[in-house]
């Protein structure tokens, strides 16, 4: 509505004004709802996309659960691998203990006349790789790779000198023009 039209229609000024401040109010309490009916539209707008955001991300959940499941399945794995060379690695060194405690000449040797799977799976490995060992020691075709408690046994020359000394720690001296030696009695 406009002053001009209401001019045409024969109106004074002061009923034109009463009436255009009446419009105008009316007018502004009209925009001021739409303005808040657009703002309200807008937060409507702004959190339905918030919440397809958040529905596809649970699109995404089954993979996620699925690969939580495949890193669960690697994580046992690795501990039950690890466990595996711990008892190896205890095995193997009750193994070396043993073999030195029998004297056994080379554990790599030792180690194809040993039931490995029988003694690794015993409930009391100690004594049972300790009767092994004793059992192979026994044996005709196993004893050899044991020591006699060498070199004590199975001396190699003479361990003391005696009387005049030794000749060829004599003719060594003679020959470097050094003077023989004398006895301390």
């Amino acid at each position: 509505m406009t002053r001009k039209f209401l001019e045409d229609m024969g109106l004074e000024k002061e009923q034109i004004d009463k009436i255009l401040d009446e419009n105008s109010a009316d007018i502004g309490k009209a925009k001021q709802d739409y303005d808040t009916l657009k703002e309200e539209h807008e937060t409507t707008k702004n959190q339905l996309q918030e919440a397809n955001n958040t529905i596809d991300g649970f699109k995404d959940y089954e993979e996620i659960k699925g690969q939580v499941e495949e890193y669960k399945t690697k994580y046992e794995a690795s501990e039950a691998e690890k466990a595996k060379i711990q008892q190896d690695y205890e095995f193997d060194g009750k193994l070396e203990a043993a073999a030195k405690k029998h004297g056994v000449k080379a554990l790599k040797a030792v180690k194809p006349y040993l039931d490995m799977n029988t003694l690794k799976n015993s409930k009391n490995q100690d004594t049972d790789i300790d009767e092994a060992f004793k059992a192979l020691k026994e044996g005709e075709e196993s004893a050899f790779l044991f020591g006699a408690g060498e070199p004590i046994n199975n001396a190699v020359g003479p361990t003391t000198q005696s009387g005049g000394g030794d000749a060829t720690l004599a003719a060594m001296r003679a020959a470097a023009g050094l003077p023989p030696v004398e006895d301390k009695k």
